[in-house]
């Protein structure tokens, strides 16, 4: 038979467990909170260098692309006025044979033929009205030369106004011109800004002293701007200039390096 004191002294001796275990605990838990604190604070801040690096090359066009645009008008036939533009036509392509532009080399375009209308007003204030009036027809097409042949081409957009001595209505436009490599040469050109900015890294960590570079964490392909000849314009979305026969090409990359 159980006596009450020794009830007592059960419960007693289970009281001090639960109160050592819970000393135990809180003990642990001071520790591991205070060893992972003291990881935390001795851990070395985190040390990386973000650097730009760029490249520029010159380069020429190797292909333009001229357009002549011929317009004829006729006050009453739209019939006529097409047959005349179609001799026009006929005569500077054989301009452009002449000047050893080749066949394959030369695009005309569709016909287009637009009614002509001139507008007068009439009266004054409320009574003012709008007149239209009939003036005849207009048609129109475009030819252009596109060729790797940049001298011959750019002589045939300089000298075009012989066929205006023929009687030809025609008005040139600008040349442009492209580089047809650029896929290439933009390879190359950002293998060179990443050079660049692995070396601008290296010169400022000489000059402050104290640190290393350990490894390449980023690198951020930027932009590539194509610009005329000595004009460093840049843009956000990259330039791609097509007026100018020498360009200059400008790479840039954003890396990022961490530090030992």
């Amino acid at each position: 038979m159980t006596t009450s004191s020794g009830n007592d002294r059960d419960a007693s001796l289970r009281q001090s467990a639960g109160w050592i275990a819970i000393g135990i605990a809180a003990v642990l838990a001071t520790w591991v909170a205070s060893s992972t604190w003291e990881r935390v604070r001795t851990r070395p801040p985190d040390r990386a260098l973000q650097v730009t690096g760029s490249a520029k090359r010159r380069i020429t066009s190797d292909l333009i692309e001229w357009t002549g645009r011929i317009e004829v008008d006729n006050p009453t036939d739209r019939t006529a006025a097409y047959r005349t533009l179609r001799g026009h036509m006929d005569k500077v392509l054989a301009y452009l044979r002449d000047q050893g532009v080749k066949d394959a080399e030369v695009r005309p375009s569709s016909v287009s033929v637009d009614e002509l209308y001139e507008t007068e007003f009439q009266g004054k204030g409320e009574n003012r009205i709008e007149k239209r009036t009939f003036k005849g027809y207009r048609t129109n097409q475009s030819v252009t030369a596109r060729s790797a042949d940049v001298a011959r081409i750019e002589r045939v957009s300089r000298e075009v106004s012989q066929l205006m001595e023929q009687g030809i209505s025609i008005t040139s436009a600008a040349p442009s011109y492209y580089y047809t490599k650029l896929g290439e040469l933009k390879i190359e050109m950002l293998a060179e800004a990443a050079k660049d900015g692995r070396n601008r890294a290296e010169n400022m960590i000489r000059s402050a002293g104290g640190a290393s570079i350990k490894r390449l964490r980023s690198a951020d392909m930027g932009i590539i701007n194509i610009n005329p000849a000595n004009s460093t314009e840049t843009s956000a979305q990259g330039n791609n200039d097509t007026t100018s026969f020498e360009k200059d090409i400008i790479a840039i990359v954003h890396v990022t390096y961490e530090l030992n």
